[in-house]
């Protein structure tokens, strides 16, 4: 146990001021986006830009790319937001058996893409990646995950933590400490984000009974 802790605050202390701008765009994009602040997009983006940067630099190259692909859903909700700022937002709901197919097929399909494409990267232009099958399912998981919250769909949840649960050690082990820590946050919050959304869920319903 001392090891680790003395391990994790050598990572600390080696953590650049870029890596720490970074997180602090990520933490503010979160608390914008539960105050339904529409600055959490320009902070998103700003933030996984430099992410990316960062993410390149370790081989995380799938991490990478989806974050490449956040990039572009914030730039989409961003021109979304101001489209339908005046009208009622989309009602949260649980997913389908239809739904729940598609997200596992997009988890699936996409470990196997990622994986394929991290083993098969030209060594003349990358390094290697040594953690091919976690970078893929992360990335996976996450895309099913942000499939799901587009549609507002109550389990995204579920798949962004399974996600996050396995980036916070990769993160660690490729010195990205504060990125661990703010995963750490993201998977707290996707934990309360679930149970908000479900007590939501049971109040819609409640208010059609009700005819309310």
């Amino acid at each position: 146990m001392h090891d680790l802790i003395k391990l994790f605050i050598d990572q600390i202390k080696e953590t650049t001021w870029v890596q720490w701008l970074a997180v602090a765009l990520g933490v503010a994009e979160v608390l914008l986006a539960r105050k339904n602040n529409i600055l959490l997009y320009p902070a998103g983006i700003l933030g996984t830009a430099i992410a990316i940067y960062l993410l390149l630099d370790v081989g995380l190259y799938a991490e990478s790319i989806l974050n490449g692909y956040y990039v572009i859903m914030s730039v989409y909700g961003w021109w979304y937001w101001v489209k339908r700022r005046n009208q009622p937002p989309v009602e949260i709901s649980w997913s389908t058996k239809n739904e729940w197919g598609i997200s596992i097929t997009i988890s699936v399909i996409g470990w196997v893409f990622f994986y394929v494409l991290l083993k098969n990267l030209p060594a003349k232009y990358f390094t290697p990646s040594n953690v091919p099958v976690w970078d893929a399912l992360i990335s996976s998981t996450a895309w099913a995950g942000m499939w799901l919250l587009a549609r507002r769909k109550i389990e995204n949840w579920i798949f962004l933590n399974i996600s996050n649960l396995f980036a916070v050690p990769i993160l660690f082990y490729k010195h990205l400490p504060m990125f661990a820590l703010l995963t750490v946050f993201l998977f707290v919050v996707a934990i309360l984000g679930y149970f908000e959304w479900g007590k939501r869920i049971k109040s819609q319903e409640l208010r059609i009974k009700t005819g309310n």
